[in-house]
């Protein structure tokens, strides 16, 4: 569904090259040191980075002439991006009518969407009568309700304390099942996506240095994932 073949993004100080690839209805979780360039993956794919060469395709068709807007891409960031001025349905409703005129029929997929993150009934409050995380679920809604087929998660549940963060990402699994998402996150936990992800990629200096099963990576032996994961020579510290 998305696959990435040398996909290269060049900052001064940066070279990013990126070969990843995630089918229809997957999980791919991407972990690694800060600063090692798994924000910049996320955001290449999305449109937001100038690519300098290399391939971009989801379904098989080339996507790296299209702008974000018409990308087949949603991103949800950790900082929620809620308009507190308008209402839960509201915001929701911008990732259908960026000018906010709602047909009725708008208005049901909204509150759809609402309903499918637990957040029911909820369209008439404000972003700040929500909690952390219901603020997130309402963030993830609006993302849902454009109805793309591959969702990017960056960092998105990093602010949550750990039950909520696990709550988040059993939510996301069961909706990426039940819609066919494909789904790329960026998580600075990696403990949490043992059981959830079907693969990881370890990121690093611009590079994925590693693609295949959460136990597989984390048990690698390269020595980048070693020094990520806390251990040396086989013992965990």
């Amino acid at each position: 569904m998305l696959t990435l073949r040398d996909l290269s993004v060049d900052y001064p100080g940066f070279a990013g090259r990126y070969t990843l690839s995630v089918p229809t209805g997957g999980l791919c979780a991407i972990v690694g040191p800060s600063g090692g360039g798994k924000t910049t993956l996320l955001s290449a794919i999305a449109g937001f980075e100038p690519i300098s060469g290399g391939s971009l395709e989801v379904g098989g068709t080339s996507i790296l002439d299209l702008p974000p807007a018409r990308r087949p891409v949603t991103v949800l960031f950790q900082d929620y991006n809620l308009f507190p001025h308008l209402t839960v349905l509201q915001n929701v409703g911008l990732g259908l009518r960026p000018d906010l005129r709602l047909a009725p029929a708008d208005t049901r997929r909204a509150e759809e969407a609402l309903a499918s993150v637990d957040l029911a009934g909820m369209g008439p409050r404000r972003p700040a009568t929500l909690s952390g995380g219901e603020r997130q679920r309402a963030a993830l809604a609006r993302a849902l309700v454009m109805e793309r087929p591959v969702l990017l998660l960056d960092e998105a549940f990093g602010p949550l304390d750990p039950g909520l963060r696990l709550e988040m990402l059993g939510l996301v699994d069961r909706l990426r099942r039940a819609r066919g998402l494909t789904v790329v996150m960026s998580i600075h936990t990696p403990e949490d996506v043992v059981g959830v992800a079907d693969s990881v990629a370890f990121v690093e200096s611009g590079r994925v240095l590693l693609q295949d099963t959460p136990e597989a990576v984390f048990g690698s032996e390269l020595e980048p994932v070693r020094r990520f994961m806390g251990r040396r020579g086989g013992q965990r510290h």
